[in-house]
């Protein structure tokens, strides 16, 4: 049974009722973020129930010592954890003596959460009684600002129902924190000042090892029924490593007392003196106020949402889903700095490292090219640039590859690999074609050449020198082999020949020829610089070539399927629809030993290599491998219910399609996995929006020219959404009667509708 205590809404997240159990989903689900930093929906008051606090700032890491039972040469020495960054939302609360906290209230009434996606502000409101009789209503709204990104604004208000009542807000910074995910129980941060004036207060910390210095701050005002009082805290309580300080009133019953709080952190990978920056932070913040930072940040939401939205009519679940996505992954990455990526739990949980994975070349940059300007995506491709030397460097030391061979990592914050487990690490090799794919599919949909000779080509050499040298000739086979690979099945470990991986080398390398040869005959001056730069021969060539041009790829003759390994059809092919569901997820009801020589499949794996190069196959052999693998896919990952999606629309088996879209697009909101309290799937939500997009609006890029083969699920009435084509935006609505285009600007744009050339005029 999934969880359903969410309620469907077409732009908000609500809960209604206080629940203890549902507190730590809830704080993910409900969690915050500007693509600066970002919170999980702790309270700001004292919980003595069961939580998981947690604040992360991007880009600030620590290099967990790995810890494994045995240890295996090439294993990296660490795991970079995403950093519980120092609290800045808390505040205590004393009320006639009593500290509030719900886990200890005699009686809890009308407790409720919003998370507004429109607006983005998170609201929390409920009446309690205190055990010594005073009864409380309070109201709390927060929000990290989207404009004026290294602060976030606290309204905390409580209204006295039964009697007067003195409150004394007590709100404080704690850089006392410890990470929910840690291999050795280590102390993250060491504190290095404490500073207070006025109603400003100011931690400053810094990480172990990796040295990221930052500054948690706060200024706090005390207002009653809206005015603000102008008072000064009674007094300042403080530690090596936290600050609190007091403010204690006498409130009328039925009146309003609040305390507004600006809080946020200033970080030394942005600012040389942290301390004077979030001075200046405080000020801006306050010569704003209050009113203007929730105004500005409900402008900065509409404009995000003019592009990025898709609305559905008629299915108000489906239409929650594929917002709370959009929102997440907005929350998450805005592009503005191309030093940052997008982690697997973005700021709402440390599972993963909230690291770099693959999942952002295969699944996030659709997303992000298509809703933003281009400068977005290529900051992620430059990401990857910018980290290729530590690529390099990872396939020298793990794999003793040598002349310029790249490896890029499994995980990674800084390029270094920092996964530790041998069968992702060292065998999950893939990934490396999808950051070669990304700069291919950057290219087809934006029609910016420019990247490739100046940063993507050394990329592209890079990983196709380490397919070659990956590959080895079978004199059995009379062909090249990958052996000893995981392929994005990870249910399967060290296999041979993994298609997708086998095809993925060849792309590679087919794909680095090519862009070689235009390079050389348009921007000769950047491929002189970079044959010299990389040292690479004409006879370095013709080796690549052999390799590609003689892959083996494994397939059934008898059943017109690739095979997804060698011995895949040796496995006891059981269907998933006979598998008994008490042993279900098979990750936590099987050993590993089981799991491994099953057919189930955790993920899209053939049919990865189907969504991505959909083009080389026919409609009839994705037919017969959707229709085989399908039938053992678990889909215990979260990447993999969108890419069957897509597959299931284009092969008109829309009642699956539709099945698969609500499953990845209320993954969290229904908790599918049962897991959601360790954090939200913040890259596999962009397969949601390829879901519909690509999905049921079959949109596909060809020969420069936008493709669409629209198809709507019963369920639905009517769907739209935007594209960012080249500088221009299309807007696709379908129903079932019609499907309308329309385009801004001055300029028309030819596209393709189920293979009938269409022109679309702008509107006068």
């Amino acid at each position: 049974m999934n969880q359903d205590y969410i309620k469907p809404d077409n732009w908000s997240i609500i809960e209604k009722g206080f629940d203890a159990e549902s507190v730590k989903s809830s704080e993910s689900l409900f969690s915050i973020g500007n693509g600066a930093m970002g919170q999980r929906a702790n309270f700001e008051e004292n919980y003595t129930g069961a939580t998981f606090q947690g604040s992360y700032i991007a880009g600030i890491y620590y290099p967990d010592k790995t810890k494994v039972g045995w240890w295996k040469n090439g294993y990296p020495e660490y795991f970079a954890k995403v950093l519980n960054a120092p609290n800045w939302i808390g505040i205590e609360i004393e009320i006639n003596g009593e500290n509030l906290d719900l886990n200890s209230c005699t009686a809890v009434r009308d407790f409720r959460r919003e998370l507004n996606m429109k607006e983005g502000w998170y609201h929390r409101s409920f009446e309690a009684t205190l055990k010594n009789g005073t009864e409380i209503a309070v109201n709390i709204r927060r929000f990290l600002a989207m404009n004026l990104d290294e602060a976030g604004v606290i309204h905390y208000e409580i209204t006295p129902l039964n009697k007067d009542a003195k409150i004394v807000y007590k709100p404080y910074l704690d850089a006392g924190v410890t990470n929910e995910d840690a291999n050795w129980d280590e102390k993250f941060w060491e504190p290095l000042d404490v500073k207070h004036h006025g109603n400003e207060a100011f931690v400053t910390a810094q990480t172990f090892k990796t040295h990221f210095k930052v500054t948690t701050f706060m200024q706090n005002s005390i207002l009653e029924n809206g005015r603000n009082l102008n008072i000064s805290p009674s007094n300042f309580e403080t530690t090596v490593d936290k600050i609190q300080s007091s403010y204690a009133v006498i409130v009328a019953q039925g009146k309003k007392s609040a305390i507004q709080k600006i809080g946020g952190y200033t970080v030394s990978l942005n600012h040389d003196n942290t301390y004077t920056a979030a001075e200046k932070v405080i000020q801006q913040a306050i010569a704003i106020g209050y009113d203007q930072l929730l105004q500005d940040q409900i402008d900065a939401w509409a404009k995000i949402w003019e592009m990025s939205d898709i609305t559905i009519d008629g299915d108000v679940k489906a239409q929650q889903g594929i917002r709370f996505n959009i929102f997440q992954l907005n929350q998450t990455y805005s592009g503005k700095d191309n030093r940052l990526n997008i982690g697997p739990k973005g700021f709402t949980g440390e599972k993963y490292g909230g690291s770099t994975y693959w999942d952002t070349e295969a699944y996030c940059i659709p997303f992000y090219m298509a809703t933003k300007d281009q400068q977005v995506a290529r900051n992620l491709l430059t990401y990857r640039y910018n980290q290729l030397d530590k690529a390099i460097e990872n396939a020298q030391k793990n794999l003793g590859f040598k002349d310029g061979a790249a490896l890029y990592p499994m995980v990674t914050m800084n390029g270094e690999e920092c996964h530790n487990e041998w069968e992702i690490t060292h065998e999950e090799i893939h990934r490396n074609g999808a950051i070669a794919f990304a700069i291919f599919n950057y290219h087809r949909f934006t029609g910016d050449y420019s990247y490739i000779p100046e940063k993507g080509l050394e990329v592209l050499i890079g990983i196709a020198r380490f397919w070659h040298q990956r590959a080895n000739f079978s004199k059995d086979k009379n062909q090249y082999v990958i052996l000893g690979v995981t392929g994005p099945n990870e249910y399967e470990n060290n296999i041979n020949n993994n298609f997708y991986t086998n095809y993925i080398a060849k792309w590679c390398i087919d794909y680095a020829t090519e862009q070689l040869v235009k390079v050389s005959l348009e921007y000769p001056s950047d491929h002189k610089r970079i044959i010299e730069k990389v040292k690479l021969s004409d006879a370095e060539l013709q080796e690549w070539k052999k390799v590609a041009g003689n892959m083996y790829f494994p397939k059934s003759e008898e059943l017109g399927i690739y095979l997804q390994q060698d011995c895949f059809l040796d496995k006891d092919l059981v269907p998933v629809k006979d598998l008994d569901k008490a042993q279900r997820p098979i990750n936590q009801k099987w050993s590993w030993d089981r799991v491994l020589r099953s057919p189930y499949i955790k993920q899209a794996d053939v049919l990865q290599c189907f969504y991505f190069f959909e083009e080389h196959f026919s409609k009839e052999e994705l037919k017969r491998n959707f229709e085989f693998y399908e039938s053992f896919t678990v889909h215990e990952s979260s990447l993999s219910p969108c890419v069957h999606s897509i597959q299931a629309a284009a092969l008109d088996k829309m009642d699956m399609a539709y099945a698969f879209y609500l499953r990845t697009s209320r993954l969290d909101l229904d908790d599918y996995n049962k897991e959601v309290e360790e954090g939200c799937h913040i890259t596999s939500m962009a397969g949601t929006w390829m879901s519909i997009v690509e999905g049921f609006g079959g949109m596909r890029v060809k020969d420069n020219t936008l493709h669409f083969a629209p198809k709507i699920p019963k369920e639905w009435e009517g769907y739209s959404f935007k594209i960012n084509f080249r500088n221009q935006i299309l807007k696709v609505a379908i129903n079932h009667n019609q499907t309308t285009f329309s385009v801004d600007g001055t300029k028309e744009l030819k596209i393709m509708v189920n293979g009938e050339a269409v022109v679309v005029s702008p509107a006068l």
